[in-house]
């Protein structure tokens, strides 16, 4: 483990760029009046995520006159991002899970249940106990779902078998302990998903952090890419460390005009998987990553679309249904990925809206930020990100970028301490937590 003083954590922490969608004072200013005078506005929030987590925080200490209810069931959050880290032994698994006592300390109302129904009109949300929750305003940030039924003969029950791990949780603790019990020699295959699908590098360096352990515990063994795509986040990247740092350990099948590598079926009993080309590969460890959707009461809410929820780009305001906003995971948000940066930038733009409304603060134009570091070995990563903007009725592009992939071994461990540094913001925004060890 890598370990920060105060004052480096501090600094990572402000170095951290962690995308603040309400501007700064050099922005141009909107006036928004009050709508609320006299009451206390009821903010409702759904999911206690990147996206979900951050807005309860963030508005709850800035505007402490709004009442901040936040939904969760679970009483501990595996983080999704850094999980893959853990599979390739860099970090262990308590240090992925955070709770939600600092969020409480500033004055979140944490309800520990699950929502199940949504009045839109009413404005109200039914929980799994029984329980009506009013809102003013709600946010939904519930993650994805998978589509199951899109993998014959996969299911909720084929997960004990052959894990997703793209919940982090129990399943990340499965899949770790089916390749440490894996005898030396055997065979790992990982499905990759179709677009669009929560952090598009993820699988990658996935591959990556399992093709590290294998290469340094279990070298004979090697593990299989099958995708469903012609082409993936950091490509070039990825490929360059499958060739050149776990050559013979990875094999890839990535999907062409002629052969398609989308999984036709899966086998929980023998562990066999059938490609659509006809490949047949029997594994010791699946990892079968399923196409995925917006979390089940976005739908119920009236706000997907399709299996995602158009939004309104300048607030993240769903497009469907008033009063309501979607962020996370669950939008479709344009040109913007599913990551936990972008969920908590899209906090921050929706808490800058909400105080507008409720706390006659100013409203800046909304600019967004995304940026996904990947691990290919130790102390090894490289990133990709942008900043985003409203343009034409969908969130765009202003200006990308990619790690170079000449960069030396210096600049690659730069990028791996950033990324260090990021998640001590990340937790420090979503939990309201500091990290001292990572």
């Amino acid at each position: 483990m890598v370990e920060f003083n105060r004052r480096q954590f501090a600094k990572l922490l402000g170095s951290a760029g962690l995308a603040a969608a309400s501007g700064t004072g050099a922005l141009a200013q909107v006036a928004a009046p009050n709508v609320n005078r006299g009451a206390r506005a009821r903010i409702v929030i759904i999911g206690g995520g990147p996206g979900g987590g951050t807005l309860a925080h963030i508005l709850r200490r800035g505007s402490p006159e709004i009442d901040v209810t936040l939904i969760e069931e679970q009483q501990l959050y595996t983080t999704c991002f850094f999980s893959n880290l853990y599979l390739g032994g860099f970090r262990s698994f308590e240090s992925l899970m955070h709770d939600y006592s600092g969020l409480e300390t500033v004055g979140v109302r944490m309800v520990r249940d699950r929502a199940t129904d949504i009045n839109t009109t009413a404005k109200s949300v039914t929980l799994q106990s029984g329980q009506q929750v009013p809102y003013d305003r709600l946010v939904l940030s519930p993650g994805i779902d998978f589509k199951y039924e899109d993998v014959p003969g996969y299911s909720v029950a084929a997960t004990e078998v052959m894990p997703h791990a793209y919940k982090a949780g129990p399943q990340t603790k499965l899949l770790y302990d089916q390749l440490r019990a894996m005898p030396d020699g055997g065979t790992v295959v990982l499905a990759a998903p179709p677009n669009p699908f929560r952090c598009p590098p993820g699988p990658y360096e996935r591959v990556c952090m399992i093709a590290h352990y294998l290469k340094t515990s279990k070298p004979r063994s090697k593990i299989v890419l099958l995708d469903p795509k012609k082409a993936f986040s950091k490509q070039a990247l990825f490929m360059e460390a499958f060739n050149k740092d776990y050559a013979g350990i990875v094999e890839v099948h990535l999907s062409n005009d002629i052969d398609s590598f989308a999984i036709k079926s899966v086998d929980a009993k023998t562990k066999e998987i059938e490609t659509v080309s006809g490949l047949k590969i029997k594994a010791d460890v699946a990892n079968i990553i399923p196409p995925q959707r917006a979390g089940r009461i976005a739908s119920v809410a009236g706000c997907t679309e399709g299996d995602w929820c158009p939004i309104v780009p300048d607030t993240f305001a769903s497009a469907k249904v008033p009063d309501v906003y979607v962020v996370g995971d669950a939008t479709d948000a344009g040109d913007m990925p599913k990551s936990a940066f972008s969920a908590n930038s899209q906090a921050k733009s929706v808490s800058n809206d909400l105080e507008a409304l409720f706390a006659g603060k100013p409203r800046y134009p909304s600019r967004y930020r995304n940026t996904c570091w990947s691990m290919l070995g130790p102390a090894n990563s490289v990133k990709i990100g942008a900043y985003y903007e409203p343009k034409d009725g969908k969130v765009a592009v202003k200006l990308g970028f990619v790690s170079d992939g000449t960069e030396d071994t210096r600049t690659r461990e730069k990028s791996f301490k950033e990324s260090l540094g990021w998640y001590a913001g990340m937790i420090a925004e979503v939990f309201n937590k500091r990290v001292d060890k990572i």
